[in-house]
């Protein structure tokens, strides 16, 4: 071992070889999945794509995994050395190599800051619309692995739909251009959008070309609480149907709402309540967007919503994104939890969220739901709460089994936006066919012939 270290050493200086012991090493540990933790045996954190082509050679020549990493922020344990190796840090190649006003493109280095790049083409009028709810900490090489979307993912789509370059160093080592600053581009496959949503199991990302699009000027936000938890879920294709596509439509139950308060420390509008629709439009006509919020408050009325909030200044906007956005954490603050993705075709909303705690209600089990109702996108977090650490481990599964294959019954899957990777891997085979899952596995074969690339993910 000691003398690849060496070798990394040479390629990146002393300073960016980090081993066990040193004070930044065990971040690179863990994510934000639930307990889980693994040792790398080296982090190397390189700032070129030289640098980076030079590590996956030598990982190739030593048959060592190499795991690709970004924020740390992912949700499914994709970023993590489960097979030891190399943790490869990409966190020092955040730049914006182009701001393209003109053609509506950036073009970025993987470790930048989402946030910072939702700032600086915004600062000129732009915007790349996906918004992952760790926008402020994730990185877009992270967004690209996941193909991570967000709450305005309804209006605007996901990361996908906005990435039309990419370069990769492949497993050899090789740097590959594929896609650039073109609208069109149907010469040979599409290779862009099969690294896309790879998690890192097929090469290194180390440069990406998103289109963006002209910054809305205007927003309204509207929070409308519910009695009935299936009225609420109804309404979402409801609204929809009625030629609206707003470009945020969240879903939060009570349970959710009680413990963002809690967490926040304040209160928060409509907690008593069964469930509540956060749900905003956007554009540059206010005429346009005030009927938009007419006919949606009409079709909240007809659905039985006790109520219909309408924020009248940016800092009511601002109160009501600081609830949802804390969603996560606060149900993460209250004890143990298995956080499922599931994602349906939103007019079976009703039949999953009511599905969900029917199964979690049978195995004993506490569930709070919240999510993107819009794209049929909801996050089921199982709670440990009451639990024994054996009946956890023996019931958990079990449950979340059955969610699964409802979810697939309602024509859903079993990740919407955080990826298979480490923890979702056995479940995969309910959601896809052996010949899906073979062909997928010649892709890899393929390409990663000597197995290198984050191992034992996705597949």
């Amino acid at each position: 071992m000691e003398h690849w270290i060496q070798k990394l050493t040479d390629i990146v200086g002393p300073e960016q070889v980090l081993l066990a012991g040193h004070d930044d090493f065990q971040k690179y540990e863990h994510d934000e999945t639930e307990d889980l933790r693994f040792s790398p045996q080296v982090v190397v954190r390189p700032n070129s794509v030289a640098q980076v082509q030079e590590i996956v050679k030598l990982a190739a020549a030593e048959r060592t995994p190499i795991v690709p990493r970004g924020g740390g922020t992912g949700l499914s344990g994709g970023a993590l050395a489960t097979q030891g190796g190399i943790v490869l840090s990409l966190e020092r190649m955040n730049r914006i190599l182009e701001l393209d006003a003109d053609n509506f493109f950036a073009v970025v280095e993987p470790g930048l800051i989402t946030e910072e790049l939702h700032n600086a083409v915004e600062a000129q009028g732009l915007f790349y619309p996906p918004d992952p709810a760790s926008r402020g900490t994730c990185t877009i090489g992270g967004n690209l692995a996941e193909n991570a979307g967000g709450p305005r993912a309804l209006k605007y789509g996901v990361t996908k739909d906005y990435v039309y370059g990419l370069k990769v160093v492949l497993a050899d080592g090789q740097l590959a251009t594929f896609g650039g600053k073109r609208l069109k581009d149907v010469a040979g496959y599409n290779m862009v959008q099969l690294f896309v949503g790879s998690e890192g199991t097929l090469g290194v990302i180390v440069e990406a070309t998103l289109k963006l699009i002209p910054l809305p000027r205007i927003r309204r936000t509207l929070l409308a609480p519910f009695d009935d938890l299936r009225n609420t879920a109804a309404a979402v294709p409801a609204i929809m149907s009625r030629g609206i596509t707003p470009s945020v439509l969240e879903f939060m139950e009570r349970d959710c709402l009680q413990a963002i308060e809690q967490h926040l420390g304040r209160t928060v509008p409509f907690s008593n309540r069964t469930a509540v629709l956060l749900i905003e439009v956007d554009g540059d006509d206010e005429g346009v967007l005030d009927a938009q919020i007419e006919k949606i408050a009409e079709v909240l009325d007809e659905h039985g919503a006790a109520d219909c909030f309408i924020a009248q200044s940016s800092a009511q906007q601002t109160d009501i994104w600081d609830v949802r956005r804390a969603a996560g954490e606060a149900v993460k603050s209250i004890s143990a939890y298995k956080e499922e993705d599931t994602v349906v075709p939103r007019s079976r909303l009703p039949e999953l969220v009511s599905g969900v705690h029917e199964i979690c209600a049978r195995w004993g089990l506490r569930v709070i739901c919240y999510g993107h109702a819009g794209d049929g996108n909801i996050h089921c977090n199982i709670l440990k709460t009451g639990l024994s650490d054996q009946q956890w481990e023996s019931e958990l599964p079990n449950a979340i089994s059955e969610i699964f294959r409802l979810t697939v019954s309602l024509g859903g899957t079993i990740s919407g936006e955080h990826g298979i990777g480490h923890t979702q891997r056995r479940y995969l085979p309910l959601a896809m066919g052996e010949a899906e899952l073979e062909a997928q596995r010649r892709v890899k074969q393929a390409l990663d012939p000597l197995n290198i690339m984050n191992p034992g993910k996705a597949l």
